[in-house]
Order: C-alpha cells, then structure tokens, then sequence
C-alpha cells in the first residue's frame, strides 16, 4: 500500500448514506449552459434520497432548466475529514401526496423565510472518502514507480 492510500479512505456507500444524514448543510452544484452556480441549502435524508426546500428564484429555475445536480457535504476536524458527492436528478414535488409526505419530514428553513417548494433528489451515484491529515511527506522520500 502507498502513502497516500493510507491517508485516503474510500467510503462504502452505506457509509456515504450515514455521513450524508449526519449533517444537516450541504452544496448543491446546478448549471445551465455555461453556468455553473454552488449554494448552501439546508436538507434530510429521506430514504436514498436528499430532500430541501426552496423559494422562487435562481436555482429554482435552474432545477427546471437543468435537473441533474451534484450535492456535497463534508465535515472537517483536526486530524481527519471526509467528503461525500452525490450526483443526481431534482424534482419538484408537485402531487398533493408527495408535498404531504415532505411537510412531515424534520425539515424547516434555517432563515426565517418562506420556502414553499420541496425539491427532492434522486440518486444516479454516491460516492465520499474520508482524509487522514498529517504532514506533507518530503519529496525526496519518496520512491518512483
């Protein structure tokens, strides 16, 4: 094993999933054309997949423009971190149901405002790893291969 695999964890994807619920902030990426636009939202984990909700404006007509996002959340300490990258489809929800089911999930707006829109996100892939910090190691001992 190198250095730097043993610096660097692969996270299984059940793993992913419990970091993922463990935080309550993450990074959602959404682009049309040329942009590309990254904002914090606030979200659950509803079954395999990530819940928010949202209010007219930029990236809600972003989502109906482009619906294939990515969504990122990490946490860093002071000897070790990790990251977790979903890559996925939003969607509106729009059936009476479906709006019931999301008003039930522990989700309210960090920022006193109205946010009447739930978005969910349905998973193409997931996919973290976790990093152990340290030193940089000295390039000249480093062996070539």
């Amino acid at each position: 094993m190198s250095e730097n695999q043993s610096v660097v964890t692969v996270l299984a994807e059940d793993e992913c999933w419990e970091r993922l619920a463990s935080q309550r902030v993450g990074r959602l990426v959404t682009s049309v054309r040329d942009v590309v636009d990254l904002v914090p939202i606030n979200f659950v984990v509803d079954g395999r997949t990530v819940v928010f909700r949202t209010a007219a404006g930029n990236k809600l007509a972003e989502l109906t423009i482009n619906h294939t996002v990515l969504f990122e959340v990490d946490e860093i300490g002071e000897e070790s971190g990790w990251s977790v990258v979903l890559r996925g489809n939003a969607r509106v929800l729009e059936a009476e149901a479906e709006i019931a089911e999301a008003e039930a999930l522990p989700l309210k707006p960090f920022v006193p405002t109205l946010k009447p829109t739930f978005v969910r996100i349905e998973t193409l892939s997931i996919g973290g790893r976790e990093y152990r910090f340290g030193e940089e190691p000295r390039r000249e001992d480093q062996q070539e291969g």
